[in-house]
């Protein structure tokens, strides 16, 4: 089967703009192509015309720590290298355990963490940090490059706000984790075949000057709804609140009375969903409590 008629290696990102304004909504933007590629097998996407390929942009494939504690992270950034970087497994410790998940890793050695974003699924485990992280998204397109909240890009299931035939997802700004703040991701899956996501949870917090209440949370979980969820009145509930597992079990029986996920027969049902939101809930909040004490992040991940 033909999956496309022309295909394009971009240089710069000015080379990829140039080739998809040429082809005027006929070209489509490709990175690891995991899920593209599939999509125009399965019939899911059009046959495109001209692929433009991103992989070897080096603007893309860069991560740069800034001086203000942030982290710009290239949108061609392949999920194995995410996972590799020392820095990142400390300080944007959830970014990594999710991107550890996706897939195998033959999928994650060549997967982007901008086409884990640009897909726009619900359940992508990658969005999901990115969405408690409060990251920011760098789109490029003719008129220039605009930041916009993660929390923007998404329009429902399968749905982006960017246009890849005409917009390009550059880089992510992530806030690293200081001191007295921490991360963590859990996620439950189907383990045959694809390791398909039942549901994740991404969390971090950041406790007060003396480590005994919690300052700030954020609470993303996925797939509850129809684009990444924000548990927000959870965590309001959680600010001020003691740092500790008494608090951590209220905010967690909170969030399954709160969320309501539907059935998926590719998933799982309804009430084992609701049931895992509360056992995810807390055991993200607890290990991101448990790192924020301490300044440490445990030795989870392999060599």
């Amino acid at each position: 089967m033909k999956l496309w008629h022309n295909y394009h290696v971009a240089t710069s990102i000015e080379d990829a703009l140039a080739i998809l304004a040429e082809h005027n909504g006929r070209a489509q933007i490709v990175a690891g192509g995991t899920d593209l590629l599939l999509d125009i097998q399965q019939g899911n996407h059009p046959v495109a015309e001209m692929l433009v390929d991103i992989s070897r942009i080096p603007e893309l494939r860069a991560i740069e720590i800034q001086e203000d504690g942030t982290a710009l992270i290239g949108a061609g950034i392949t999920h194995a290298e995410i996972n590799a970087h020392a820095l990142l497994r400390e300080r944007a410790t959830c970014l990594v355990e999710s991107c550890g998940v996706v897939g195998g890793p033959q999928v994650r050695n060549v997967a982007t963490l901008g086409g884990n974003v640009a897909h726009a699924l619900p359940a992508a485990d990658g969005t999901l940090s990115l969405v408690a992280l409060d990251a920011m998204v760098e789109i490029a397109s003719a008129s220039g490059r605009e930041w916009k909240p993660i929390r923007e890009l998404f329009a429902g299931p399968g749905r982006s706000a960017i246009n890849p035939t005409l917009q390009l997802l550059t880089r992510f700004e992530v806030r690293l984790t200081g001191p007295g703040e921490a991360s963590a991701f859990k996620r439950i899956m189907r383990p045959q075949g694809v390791a398909l996501p039942v549901l994740g949870c991404a969390a971090r917090v950041a406790l007060d000057w003396g480590r005994n209440s919690f300052a700030a949370v954020a609470l993303s979980l996925g797939p509850v709804g129809p684009t990444p969820t924000r548990a927000a009145e959870i965590e309001q509930e959680l600010i001020g609140q003691p740092a500790d597992a008494d608090s951590i079990e209220v905010a967690a029986q909170a969030a399954r009375a709160a969320l309501h996920p539907r059935t998926s027969k590719y998933r799982a049902t309804a009430a084992y969903r609701t049931e895992m939101i509360e056992v995810l809930v807390r055991d993200a909040l607890t290990a991101a409590l448990e790192r924020a004490q301490t300044d440490s992040v445990r030795e989870i991940f392999r060599a």
